[in-house]
């Protein structure tokens, strides 16, 4: 067994996210049975003195059947409807279930405001600090009922991985319908299944398939972004069956698992990396993008090309290279509408009340390309 999924294995803090296709159907709704067998997973690791917060889609789904409506609707309004009503049968089922072994379940709605706010993501962490340290189970779901973008997009994958590190979790688990990575649609016989991802070379250039449910809205190309962002942070991941979560949650010993970068970017760092909305984007030339990515340099005016948006000093913006691909993030000390005369001169030509960084070192986040 690889030492990543040694690491999964005894991990004492988890995140486990699982998908609406592991848990409804479009013609019944909730399946009772799934949601026990994933909770008889869960509460067998807990038994072992794990920590667990579960992320759980499948409100949506869950409403479906009440509501009498045979698919997944498009329209926003009837989404946040089934999520209305999906969201309390789905809260009762887990408390009822995870009752069999007398475990305690705290409900956490969250929105991308939670995450994207440095105030909310904080108070977010103490309270996921203090569910957990009072021996409950976290069950999260995005605030469907009052989310707009969340549900057009669906990404509970993101989200896990964003809660991942915010909890200061020792491994994340993605449980979804299809068992693992594979370099092509898994509905395709010539598809190689992937076992280990010990780096990006080993995903770079694969086409991912999408959850042969109709049910999910993030398919695996949200679950491999998911994966890819918390082992790029130092989180190990497992990809799994929902059907297999017995052994995800034992021995890790079936899908994909993701090694973890060698260092934990630190909370700030991650925030502004992942969670952080960008308000902008400055334009770099090329010895610019070589002293933010390789030397880990402030940006200074004079690597500037262009500027785009309406931000403030103090939003997060995103740095852009000639290719218009993003290098990097970061806390911009201009606004906006201060950059345009600044570009492209060296702080010596500035004016004394200006030589200073468009975007200090100690607030900017390399990414990968």
């Amino acid at each position: 067994m690889s030492q990543t999924r040694r690491a999964i294995a005894s991990a004492r803090r988890l995140v486990v996210k699982v998908g609406s296709s592991a848990l409804t159907t479009a013609g019944d709704g909730l399946d009772v049975s799934r949601l026990d067998a994933l909770v008889d997973a869960i509460a067998d690791r807990v038994s072992r003195d794990a920590q667990i917060v579960l992320v759980s889609s499948g409100a949506i789904g869950a409403g479906l059947a009440p509501l009498s409506l045979g698919k997944r609707p498009r329209d926003l309004a009837t989404q946040q409807a089934a999520a209305s009503v999906g969201q309390l049968a789905l809260a009762h089922a887990y408390a009822e279930s995870f009752g069999r072994f007398s475990l305690t379940v705290g409900q956490v709605l969250l929105t991308s405001d939670d995450v994207v706010r440095r105030s909310h993501y904080r108070n977010a962490q103490r309270t996921f600090d203090r569910l957990l340290a009072l021996g409950a189970v976290p069950v999260v779901n995005e605030n469907d009922t009052v989310a707009t973008e969340e549900i057009r997009f669906g990404d509970n994958d993101r989200l896990a991985a964003l809660v991942a590190h915010l909890i200061g979790a020792d491994a994340l688990i993605l449980l979804s319908d299809v068992d693992a990575l594979y370099d092509g649609d898994p509905r395709d016989g010539a598809t190689r299944k992937i076992t280990e991802v010990t780096g990006e070379s080993d995903v770079d250039g694969i086409t991912v398939g999408m959850s042969s449910s109709g049910l999910g809205t993030g398919g695996m190309v949200s679950k491999l972004a998911a994966a890819r962002t918390a082992a790029g942070a130092g989180i190990p991941v497992l990809l799994a069956a929902a059907a297999d979560a017995q052994h995800a949650l034992t021995a890790a010993d079936v899908g994909t698992a993701f090694t973890a970068a060698d260092s934990r970017l630190s909370a700030r760092r991650f925030w502004l990396a992942y969670a952080a909305g960008a308000s902008g984007k400055l334009l770099l030339d090329d010895g610019a993008v070589a002293a933010v990515m390789r030397r880990r340099r402030s940006l200074l005016a004079a690597g500037i090309t262009g500027v785009e948006g309406d931000f403030q000093a103090g939003d997060v913006v995103d740095l852009v290279d000639s290719s218009q691909r993003v290098v990097a993030r970061g806390v911009v000390a201009f606004d906006a509408g201060e950059l345009p005369e600044l570009i492209g001169r060296s702080s010596h030509e500035l004016p004394a009340e200006q030589r200073r960084e468009v975007v200090h070192a100690d607030d900017l986040v390399p990414l990968r390309r």
